[in-house]
């Protein structure tokens, strides 16, 4: 995507290489928070002839995270991140040491989700054939690009999927790692949280999904074991929580940032709930829907970058 300053008229500004893997991986471990929203935990970490170039853990899945780095192009990426996920599932107890080291902290193995586990690759470019790799539903791989341009600008943009139907486990039964990771590793979709529910309620969310994405066109879904979040920029800037009878949303905003003159909204920033933010919203049908939305429109300008 080329980038243009705006002066008299536009002026075209070049991308420029990384010299080395190192630069990538100096860049994004130092912005971890701000590029993904996950801690960082080790630089190197080094475990039975692997080497992992960086070792961070989600917060909100509890989930560990494995992000390699990548100048050239000749690499599989189902082949790699498979193989690093079944080291971390053959080796839970060594990660769990690493991040109780690293964060001072007493982390459990009952407390970490592995379920949610996965393998990011970031690269300043991917092949068409790493592209269409990914193209699975329950593929539990993400692939970055990030690119340097010449005014000290940097892009962090991640690929998206297509609407893949296909699963993973059509091909795990030829590649033993594959199907042993299968097994314990769960990539959540959509139709996870919707075949729970009742019709109505299904036919709530997609209202209501719609009506979201129609804000801006900069929104993606990004469904995970209790939720269902709606990203813009890379921030969540609202969950939705399938119910029974109806849902669960909640604003990605701190206690005292939303104007809610109707009062239609709970602060649950001191009560325990699934999703980010200190706003809950029970709807269960669409009567004050359009007020809702400017609740939810909040939240978004807030979290826009």
């Amino acid at each position: 995507m080329p980038l243009f300053r705006i002066e008299h008229k536009l002026e075209h500004i070049k991308e420029v290489s990384f010299k080395l893997e190192r630069e990538i991986q100096r860049l994004t471990e130092q912005n971890l928070q701000i590029l993904l929203r996950i801690n960082f935990i080790r630089s190197e970490f080094s475990l039975n002839n692997f080497r992992i170039d960086t070792l961070a853990f989600d917060p909100e899945t509890k989930a560990f995270v494995i992000i390699e780095y990548k100048r050239d192009k000749t690499f599989s990426v189902i082949d790699q991140g498979y193989a690093y996920l079944s080291l971390m599932l053959n080796n839970k107890a060594d990660f769990i040491l690493e991040y109780n080291e690293s964060q001072n902290q007493s982390l459990k193995r009952l407390d970490v989700d592995w379920t949610q586990s996965k393998v990011i690759f970031v690269a300043p470019f991917f092949t068409t054939y790493q592209r269409e790799a990914i193209n699975f539903k329950d593929l539990p791989i993400e692939l970055w690009e990030v690119k340097k341009f010449e005014n000290d600008t940097l892009s962090f943009e991640q690929l998206q999927k297509a609407s893949a139907k296909e699963s993973i486990k059509t091909i795990s039964r030829s590649d033993d790692t594959v199907e042993a990771v299968s097994k314990e590793v769960k990539v959540y979709t959509e139709q996870d949280h919707l075949q729970k529910v009742d019709f109505e309620t299904r036919e709530l969310f997609e209202n209501v999904k719609d009506r979201l994405l129609n804000m801006d066109d900069n929104i993606t879904v990004q469904p995970k074991k209790q939720t269902i979040g709606f990203k813009v920029d890379n921030n969540i800037f609202c969950d939705v929580v399938l119910q029974g009878k109806g849902l669960k949303i909640y604003l990605n905003l701190k206690s005292g940032d939303l104007q809610d003159q109707k009062k239609v909204t709970r602060d649950v920033s001191n009560v325990g709930h699934w999703g980010n933010g200190a706003y809950e919203i029970k709807l269960t049908d669409l009567e004050d829907i359009d007020y809702i939305l400017s609740l939810l429109k909040q939240s978004l300008r807030k979290n826009k970058a």
